[in-house]
């Protein structure tokens, strides 16, 4: 399509914009102890305000041709069949479990009272969208390093009301996939991979994301791309994408996209439940759904942002193994971050669990951090059965074992960031910040 002279001007402008507001020149040298380094944070480029600007000039604005492109090329990238937009990783959740309570799944459906196993140590939209489809969840204990599920609890965990497992891959460290995958055919359950802190991961080769039935993204500012609010349900199976796309989209039996009619060429001759034969299929609806689609002008950011995304992941594991590098001789004091041998994580943060007997504790140590400069963060809910949302409500659940990892972890883990905005001399401070604290 021949780009118009008043575009081609308007992107110029745009570009001088970004340059002269956020270029290099525009912005201020590090300065140990003065400049704040985030936990975690965005890298824009000028290509990404041309995306937008691009976007916002077709006055489309809800869902379209950046979107479209953007479910490819993401599905492209994974090598899964099909992936489905929504406007954030907490939907793309609730959109996964809410599409396997569907009837169109038969026997296979999950039903109120079916149990789902997930880890207590976790983000809370990761357990909230089973109670919020009456559904139970099960809590099992993580591992201390690599913050992820203890499999052994997890066939334990196993009843005759399992129909699913959930879980994250935790600050993009892989769980173990194979034996998951191994409980999880044993058993006939259900997977779902929460990878909103892992994309880009890899395990024995293949993209985390990829192995369980369903995999959910988040595309917030903090996390491996952004387009602001985003997220993605993706899978390989025709059925479950076709269930999703139904909950995204208002609970709709239609699939024509926005601003399409009659692709099946069936909209006014089909037969459906008790309602009048050739009542409008745009007019269907198959399920009790919401509203979670993106607007364009969002995913022409991420869409930009995507095509960024090796060189991201390369800075990650970069930043990651200066830090470790940096702070391997304090294993006295610290648990440090350790991956399974067949992984190769794309790190959304560098964890640190403070151990017992350590001359200090983690109040003293995040606030000397904080007030150096280097923001910190706590592994999300800690042990979610203890937030005031689980405390304060009559939430059905049940737990396997102690979760006495879980509790550690809510009192002596936090993280520091690794974002690809932070350099080699960063990082050095980082470090050296640390040492200083723990003194």
């Amino acid at each position: 399509m021949r780009q118009s002279e008043t575009k081609t001007m308007l992107f110029e402008y745009a570009r001088r914009y970004f340059r002269e507001e956020f270029g290099p020149e525009s912005k201020r040298l590090f300065i140990p102890g003065e400049t704040y380094i985030p936990a975690s944070g965005k890298v824009l480029d000028e290509e990404d305000l041309l995306a937008l600007l691009d976007s916002a000039l077709d006055m489309w604005l809800t869902a379209g041709r950046f979107a479209e492109q953007f479910e490819k090329e993401l599905a492209r990238f994974l090598g899964t069949r099909f992936c489905c937009l929504v406007n954030s990783g907490s939907s793309a959740n609730l959109v996964a479990i809410a599409a396997l309570t569907s009837p169109q799944l038969g026997e296979k459906r999950l039903r109120p009272g079916d149990e789902i196993i997930t880890v207590a140590a976790s983000f809370p939209t990761t357990v909230a969208p089973i109670v919020q489809n009456r559904l139970v969840p099960v809590f099992v204990d993580v591992e201390p390093g690599t913050y992820n599920v203890d499999v052994e609890q997890l066939e334990q965990a196993v009843s005759d009301r399992t129909r699913a497992i959930f879980l994250a891959h935790t600050l993009g460290n892989p769980f173990d996939i194979g034996r998951v995958m191994a409980i999880a055919a044993k058993h006939g359950l259900w997977l779902i991979e929460d990878n909103c802190d892992a994309l880009g991961s890899r395990y024995r080769g293949k993209y985390t994301g990829t192995f369980g039935h369903l995999a959910t993204f988040s595309f917030y500012p903090a996390h491996h791309i952004t387009m602001g609010e985003g997220g993605a349900v993706a899978t390989s199976d025709p059925q479950l994408h076709r269930i999703i796309l139904s909950f995204r989209d208002w609970g709709r039996d239609c699939w024509c996209p926005p601003g399409k009619d009659d692709t099946c060429g069936r909209r006014f001759s089909q037969q459906h439940g008790t309602l009048p034969f050739g009542y409008d299929h745009k007019y269907v609806y198959s399920h009790l759904g919401y509203n979670l689609k993106v607007t364009d002008m969002q995913a022409a950011v991420g869409l930009s942002q995507l095509h960024k995304l090796p060189r991201f992941i390369a800075r990650r594991r970069e930043n990651f193994a200066r830090l470790y590098g940096g702070l391997q001789d304090l294993e006295e004091f610290f648990i440090l971050p350790r991956a399974l041998p067949d992984s190769e994580p794309s790190w959304f943060g560098f964890p640190l669990t403070i151990r017992e007997g350590a001359p200090f504790d983690r109040n003293r140590l995040v606030a000397s951090l904080e007030r150096g400069g280097v923001g910190t963060r706590l592994l999300f809910a800690g042990n979610v059965l203890r937030q005031p949302a689980f405390a304060g409500a009559d939430i059905a659940y049940r737990v396997v074992g102690s979760l006495e990892n879980t509790d550690r972890i809510m009192e002596r883990t936090f993280w520091i960031g690794l974002w690809p905005g932070i350099g080699e001399e960063i990082i050095a401070y980082m470090v050296d910040r640390v040492r200083q604290a723990i003194t």
